[in-house]
C-alpha cells in the first residue's frame, strides 16, 4: 500500500517512517515543513530507499496538500504534523492553532476530495492524537475511549479541536477515519526539549536537572517503537468511525523518571569521585495548569486489535539512555538552535 505521514520528520513520525520501511512493503510519502523539531537525521537509515520519498511541505499551504495527496493516491493518511509543546504553547498559541487546527483542516479537504474522486476502497485518514485532550485525572482511574474532553493548555485545546474535525468529516461527509489519542511517548531520536532527552543530555553535560513543582506530576509513558506498532494496526486493521487509546503501562511521576535516569547513567557512565548525577536535580517553577496525571486504559486496542506495549519502563529507558549516550553527534546536530531556555512561564506573575 501506499502511506502518507504528516510530519514525517518529527519524532514520532519518524519512528512510524522507519517501522513502515523497514517491516514491511509499503511505499511512504513523508510531508514535513522542517521546523526546529522535524529533523531529517532521524530517517537517515531508510532515506535512501526507493519506496521512500519526501516533500519539504507546510500542512497549512491548502493547494499543496491538495496537489500532494492527488499525485501521490494514497491508501492511507496517517497525520501527525502538529505543534506539540505544551510550554510552546503558553508563550505562542497562535502557531497551534494554525498547524494543528488549519493544518488538520487543509489535509482533511485533500483527503476528502481524494477519497471521493479515486474510490479508494482501501483508504483512511488516520489521526494522529494525545491524552492529554481529557484534561487531568486524580490519584486513581483511567482515560478511556469514552472520556470526555477537558483540555487545559493551549496545546491540548488545539489537538481537541483536531480531533473533533477529524470525527466531523467522518460523520458529514463519509471519510474512513479513526482517531488514537496516545500517553507520553519517549525513546531514540526525541528533540530534547521533551523532558527524559533534556535531562539525559544535561546530566551528561552535569547541567541542572529542572524538575517542574515537586515532581509529583504523573505520566504514563510509552515507547515510541511500541506506538509504531500500534499506529500501523490501526491505520491497517481499525475501524473506521474508532478511537483506539494507546498507552505504555508505566505510569511513573517525573521525580521517578529522572531518578531512573540519573541511576541509569551511574552505571553506563560513572561519574568521577563523590559526585552522583542526583546532585544535578533543581526544582524549578511550575508549568501554568500542569495536570497532575495522566493513565490510559489500553483494554480496547489490546481486545480488538491485539496490541500490547513489548517494552518495560525499565527495558525502554535503559535503551533510550545508551541510545543518547551513543549518538552525541545526532543531539549536536538536531539541537543547535535549541537553547535550552526555560519556556511557558508568560503567564506567571
Amino acid at each position: 500500500m501506499k502511506f502518507i505521514v504528516t510530519g514525517g520528520a518529527g519524532f514520532i513520525g519518524s519512528a512510524m517512517i522507519r517501522f513502515l520501511i523497514d517491516k514491511t512493503d509499503h511505499s511512504v510519502l513523508n510531508i514535513d515543513k522542517l521546523t526546529y523539531a522535524g529533523n531529517l537525521e532521524s530517517l537517515t537509515p531508510i532515506s535512501e530507499n526507493p519506496r521512500y520519498r519526501f516533500a519539504n511541505a507546510d500542512i497549512c499551504d491548502a493547494d499543496k496538500m491538495t496537489e500532494l495527496v492527488a499525485d501521490f493516491q494514497p491508501d492511507k493518511i496517517m497525520h501527525l504534523a502538529a505543534e506539540s509543546h505544551v510550554d510552546r504553547s503558553v508563550d505562542a498559541p497562535g502557531e497551534f492553532i494554525q498547524t494543528n487546527i488549519i493544518g488538520t483542516f487543509n489535509v482533511l479537504n485533500a483527503a476528502r476530495s481524494y477519497f471521493e474522486s479515486s474510490g479508494n476502497k482501501n483508504f483512511m485518514f488516520h489521526h494522529i492524537s494525545t491524552d492529554e485532550v481529557f484534561g487531568s485525572l486524580g490519584d486513581s482511574g483511567f482515560f478511556t475511549e469514552e472520556t470526555s474532553y477537558d483540555p487545559r493548555s493551549p496545546y491540548s485545546a488545539s489537538k481537541a479541536s483536531s480531533d473533533h474535525l477529524v470525527r466531523a468529516w467522518g460523520a458529514t461527509y463519509g471519510l474512513p477515519v479513526v482517531v488514537t489519542n496516545c500517553s507520553n511517548n519517549y525513546g531514540h531520536y526525541q528533540f530534547p526539549e521533551k523532558l527524559i532527552p533534556l535531562i539525559i543530555m544535561n546530566a551528561f553535560n552535569q547541567k541542572p536537572l529542572p524538575i517542574y513543582g515537586d515532581g509529583s506530576n504523573v505520566r504514563d509513558w510509552l515507547h515510541v517503537d511500541d506506538h509504531a506498532r500500534a499506529l500501523y494496526l490501526v491505520a491497517t486493521e481499525g475501524k473506521p468511525g474508532e478511537t483506539y487509546n494507546i498507552g505504555g503501562k508505566n505510569e511513573k511521576t517525573n521525580l521517578e523518571v529522572v531518578d531512573t535516569i540519573c541511576s541509569l547513567l551511574d552505571g553506563f557512565n560513572p561519574p568521577v569521585g563523590d559526585f552522583r548525577y542526583k546532585d544535578l536535580i533543581t526544582h524549578v517553577q511550575d508549568r501554568p495548569g500542569h495536570d497532575f496525571r495522566y493513565a490510559i486504559d489500553t483494554s480496547k486496542i489490546e481486545r480488538e486489535l491485539g496490541w500490547k506495549p513489548q517494552e518495560t519502563f525499565e527495558t525502554g529507558m535503559a535503551k533510550t539512555v545508551l541510545w543518547y549516550l551513543g549518538n552525541q553527534a545526532w543531539c549536536d546536530a538536531v539541537s543547535g538552535g535549541y537553547s535550552q531556555t526555560r519556556l511557558g512561564l508568560k503567564s506567571v506573575n
